[in-house]
């Protein structure tokens, strides 16, 4: 009697079961399908700047989504094994006990995650197979117009051409169950397991939902289908204050708790049975900025992470520990700014719009380094994914891949158009207005 083939699926940044072509691909090729998730000690490390990598907000977003996670697991069979370890360490110690064939990964595209795939690759027995996959993006590397060095530098000029020449992919559905194995799965750690804070909720936060991919699923059900907030998107996507005016998916994309084509092909469904309009198609379009800030991370490598950017243009800077940490604990004097810093120091969230105008204000008024606003953002932000971030803020510092020069958000007209009652404002900084 043959002996069974087994996989091992490393779960990263893909916490689903449904359109996740690792999985998918594990189950339909292997007999036999263990999960693993790590928890790589430099990911609760500091970063460059001295903030704690992952922060509390995200880290209580990232159990709640593994919670999620292993329960769906569990109705296909298939244990789900938790490490505190370095994968590049643990992966080929759990082949060689468990007897696997084949690892399974969704391949990443900054260089900290590309250089542990590298070292694992290089400590996997070679009789192990390492199947990598694409499975963050909207359109696959592999149905784009470009060669990763042919990315445009010009977000308008990349939205056309992938459009017009690349088609969205049918997601992957949820795999069968396996045939059960006599492999337990791990309890899943606590807070006290880390280095971090159990964090409260806020009831002011515009984002007061749980991880994991129910409630991922069950948001697009509500935001599109009961409350039919898709239709109105474009008109409300800058709003401040509360749950409704915007998707809120980017936390559960950024740990893959939903992917960007189930999201797709969703707004394609709505189109069809309900509206199509400019807002709807305007949600399409921002899940579109999200790939292409991938691809430009794909493209350019480190150079995202450089004080010049991918222009190689450093902006003018004076270092202030003082101004900065004021800025950091929302304490600027700048109600509209301190208010969105506020939000996002007690929340671990902050609106689009308020990324915009903190980010801008800390460069362009302060004249303080865009990388330790970003820095500060990876450490705080809930739904933090290194191309985006970076992207954006590279964006806004005018090192990036804005076609404006000099862009600048000034912030009192911003607070003017976009909290015109001073609504926001009076929610997050109640003592310093009076209220």
């Amino acid at each position: 009697m043959s002996r069974l083939s087994s996989a091992l699926v490393w779960f990263r940044n893909d916490l689903r079961t449904t359109d996740n072509e690792a999985l998918f691909r594990a189950c339909r090729h292997q007999d036999k399908v263990i999960a693993l998730y790590c928890f790589d000690p430099r990911q609760f490390s500091s970063t460059e700047f001295d903030f704690p990598k992952t922060g509390a907000y995200r880290l209580q977003f990232l159990l709640e989504s593994l919670e999620d996670l292993q329960k769906q697991l569990t109705e296909l069979n298939i244990p789900l094994l938790i490490r505190h370890e370095y994968p590049e360490n643990v992966i080929p110690q759990l082949a060689d006990e468990l007897e696997i064939d084949v690892v399974y990964l969704q391949s990443e595209i900054t260089s900290e995650e590309k250089r542990v795939e590298k070292e694992l690759q290089k400590a996997l027995s070679s009789t192990i197979a390492l199947r990598k996959i694409h499975g963050a993006f909207l359109y696959h590397p592999e149905d784009i117009p470009f060669t990763p060095s042919g990315i445009p530098d010009i977000y308008t000029s990349f939205r056309k051409s992938v459009e017009k020449k690349a088609r969205v992919r049918d997601p992957f559905s949820r795999p069968q169950p396996q045939d059960k194995i006599n492999i337990q799965s791990d309890t899943l750690p606590g807070f006290d397991s880390f280095n971090v804070h159990d964090p409260s909720k806020d009831c002011r936060s515009a984002f007061p939902f749980q991880g994991g991919t129910s409630a991922a699923m069950g948001r697009m059900q509500r935001y599109f289908w009961e409350d039919h907030h898709l239709r109105r998107y474009k008109e409300t996507r800058n709003g401040m204050v509360g749950s409704s005016y915007s998707s809120k998916f980017s936390p559960w994309l950024a740990n893959g708790s939903i992917s960007p084509r189930q999201i797709y092909w969703e707004v394609q469904k709505y189109e069809q049975q309900v509206v199509s309009n400019s807002s709807t198609y305007w949600l399409i379009f921002e899940l579109i900025w999200r790939d292409y800030f991938r691809y430009v991370a794909m493209k350019y490598g480190n150079a995202i992470f450089w004080k010049g950017g991918i222009r190689n243009q450093p902006p003018a800077m004076r270092a202030n520990d003082t101004v900065f940490e004021k800025w950091r604990l929302g304490k600027t004097g700048e109600p509209f700014v301190d208010a969105n810093m506020r939000e996002l120091f007690y929340s671990g969230w902050m609106s689009n719009r308020g990324r915009q105008n903190v980010a801008s204000y800390l460069v362009k008024d302060l004249k303080q380094d865009w990388r330790r606003g970003a820095s500060w953002f990876e450490s705080q932000l809930l739904d933090y994914d290194p191309c985006s971030n970076w992207g954006n803020w590279m964006y806004v510092a005018g090192v990036g891949n804005d076609p404006r020069e000099n862009r600048y958000f000034n912030v009192r007209k911003q607070a003017q158009r976009y909290d015109p009652d001073g609504e926001f404002v009076r929610l997050w900084l109640k003592e310093e207005v009076g209220v």
